[in-house]
């Protein structure tokens, strides 16, 4: 049990009348914490105990949940109010200065590994109560900008000058409606978070900490890896993975569909000056960047052909022409050689997915790719990751990890209550 038993005033019972406290408490309740917790009294040893681990680990889970930018507003907060003091674990005993918390974090970097554990664990959880859990992904990634403004020359880390992040660039073009170019830019110096997320439900899965200037084709590349090897069960769940054009890559589609998973990605314009590939095998049939096919009945004439599903034993996307889908009448019909064809997805996997772009499916599926964007939107304002400003990867890692595991601790708790309703609701801020 992660919270320490108080029962002094009588107002633990009082759980409705609470608010945010009332909240704290399940969190801590429900963290299944005690291996970190151990962890931390062992390496302590016999040295002084005059702040316990286990309430210094509830103040700062107290931290995420009421979204605290600063420490110092924290520790304002606890000084304030002796409700949140008892909670957590303090009574009516010394308080902890600026300098018990920053000490403590440090120690929190040391373990990252068994924080990771316990959000991997709790996930297993969801898979277990959850129906459907995971069947469905979104990924993306977030800034999260440094307290500092530019890199340090000092090569080692000192927990003051900033040798981890880098400085991210992120260009978006296109076309307006009266044809002229546009363009922008935009930077931050500091880091990112890759997520990956139940599309459903809108709970992380697994998440990455890089720096602000990695690829998120090349992280999401690794992060597949990495699950398959050490999370197998997350894969051999996963149905379908949705994604915006910034992850639009031949390899990546491929490594998921050697997984069985289908790939509904946003495509990005990278053909240069050619508007139209012939289908191979297909004298009449071209097809577009867009993923649209047609046939020509003469060489002055097309028709855009019809998706008619995907053949998975020979792994190709079928398109049906329009005369014989909707009954349209074609002089070439009895010459035509395309009624029906067949288009293997490797002629251009960023092309022909299983899941057939332009249909009602494809569409559906693809919506819910702001999932992950909603779970960015609530680190911005529920956790306030917009206001904190961090220096180093490790503290990066830290508290953006302890957001996400506050959400998911709550998800389990609702599920375990059977309150599914509500689910959505109550992981916006723990």
């Amino acid at each position: 049990m992660a919270i320490i038993p108080q029962t002094l005033f009588g107002w633990e019972h009082e759980i409705d009348r609470l608010g945010d406290l009332a909240r704290l408490k399940i969190v801590l309740e429900t963290l299944p914490d005690k291996g970190l917790i151990s962890s931390i009294e062992k390496e302590r040893g016999k040295g002084r105990d005059d702040f316990p681990a286990r309430a210094m680990w509830n103040l700062v889970v107290a931290g995420v949940v009421f979204g605290h930018a600063t420490m110092a507003s924290l520790l304002r907060e606890l000084r304030r109010n002796i409700q949140l003091a008892h909670v957590c674990g303090f009574g009516f005993s010394k308080l902890p200065s600026d300098w018990n918390m920053s000490r403590f974090i440090a120690i929190l970097l040391k373990h990252e590994d068994e924080i990771r554990d316990i959000f991997e664990g709790l996930c297993q959880e969801l898979y277990l109560l959850l129906s459907s859990f995971g069947q469905e992904l979104a990924i993306d990634s977030k800034w999260i900008e440094s307290a500092a403004n530019k890199a340090s020359k000092k090569r080692n880390p000192d927990g003051r000058s900033e040798t981890d992040a880098r400085k991210g660039i992120k260009r978006y073009s296109g076309i307006r409606e009266d044809g002229t170019a546009w363009e922008k830019t935009m930077s931050c110096f500091g880091f990112k978070v890759h997520l990956l997320a139940d599309a459903n439900y809108e709970l992380p899965i697994a998440y990455e900490v890089t720096d602000a200037a990695t690829s998120d084709i090349a992280q999401s590349k690794k992060m597949i890896k990495k699950l398959g090897r050490e999370r197998s069960e997350v894969l051999e769940a996963c149905h379908s993975l949705m994604a915006d054009r910034g992850y639009d890559s031949t390899e990546l589609i491929t490594m998921l569909k050697g997984k069985d998973i289908k790939a509904v990605i946003d495509k990005r314009a990278m053909w240069k000056g050619q508007t139209e590939k012939q289908v191979p095998g297909y004298e009449d049939a071209y097809y577009d960047e867009a993923g649209n096919v047609y046939c020509y009945t003469s060489r002055s004439e097309r028709k855009m052909m019809v998706p008619n599903g995907y053949e998975q034993k020979r792994g190709a996307t079928r398109f049906k022409c329009p005369a014989s889908a909707y009954g349209i009448g074609c002089p070439d019909i009895a010459a035509c050689k395309c009624k029906n064809i067949r288009i293997p997805l490797s002629t251009d996997p960023r092309i022909f997915t299983q899941v057939q772009r332009g249909t009602c499916k494809w569409k559906r599926l693809y919506k819910k790719r702001t999932a992950v964007e909603r779970i960015n939107s609530r680190l911005d304002g529920a956790y306030k990751f917009e206001e904190k400003r961090m220096r180093g990867l490790g503290r990066a890692k830290l508290h953006i990890g302890l957001a996400l595991l506050t959400m998911l601790v709550t998800a389990v708790w609702k599920a375990r209550d059977s309150q599914m309703e509500y689910l959505r609701s109550l992981v916006k801020i723990a």
